[in-house]
């Protein structure tokens, strides 16, 4: 296992090392990369890489597409963007290699923004889902108001009043228009927020619902 000890420049030189060598195969190398990786931040050619969510929480898929940028010659075309937009490795890639790969600390990480961020906007699209079917089945056209709705079913409090809170507490201005970076550290403090406000039945309960539904999505994909 490699250990978590590197910075950028060191990744950038174990992955020109690892690819002279040419024993390990370009996803293995980007594995590993991940789990040597010390930045939760930085700007590259330009553009802002936020990598870790909250401190806790691994954008594995965001530092994935930055580490790319070394691989350009080595991974194909179809094979980025199976990675980049669908988040699939090689199928030859198990779970168990996965973490072993990054390393225990950084699948800790991995598994935060899974659930903190993945499942819980499939817990979010679920609970609309309920309130759509059940508006429709008593005649009612479908409006915005569902998501205002699942948002208090689940953190108590609507929309519109959460965001407000979310800028206060992250100082985002109301000028500033929401990232997809602040997007995802907003869903993830919703997390936060439901896990903290609900017993650990119902939080148990919530999770399967958002898990189940991640899955059903999946199965869609997978059949179109």
């Amino acid at each position: 296992m490699v250990s978590d000890i590197c910075d950028k420049d060191e990744v950038g030189a174990f992955i020109k090392e690892s690819l002279q060598i040419g024993n390990d195969p370009w996803y293995q190398i980007l594995l590993k990369a991940i789990g040597i990786w010390t930045l939760p931040f930085e700007t590259y050619q330009g553009r802002e890489f936020k990598y870790l969510i909250h401190g806790e929480a691994l954008d594995w898929l965001t530092l994935a597409e930055r580490i790319c940028i070394e691989l350009t010659d080595v991974v194909e075309a179809s094979e980025r963007e199976n990675l980049l937009f669908k988040g699939q490795l090689p199928p030859t890639v198990s779970l168990i290699q996965f973490r072993e790969l990054i390393g225990a600390n950084k699948y800790k990480a991995y598994l935060n923004y899974w659930y903190g961020v993945i499942v819980e906007e499939a817990l979010q699209l679920a609970v609309e889902e309920e309130i759509r079917k059940s508006y429709a089945s008593k005649g009612y056209l479908d409006n915005d108001s569902f998501v205002e709705e699942a948002f208090v079913i689940l953190y108590g409090k609507n929309y519109s009043e959460l965001i407000q809170e979310f800028r206060r507490e992250f100082k985002l201005t109301r000028r500033k228009k929401m990232s997809l970076t602040d997007l995802k550290e907003f869903i993830y403090w919703l997390f936060k927020l439901r896990i903290n406000k609900w017993d650990p039945a119902r939080v148990a309960s919530d999770t399967r619902k958002g898990i189940n539904t991640l899955r059903q999505l999946d199965q869609l994909e997978d059949a179109s």
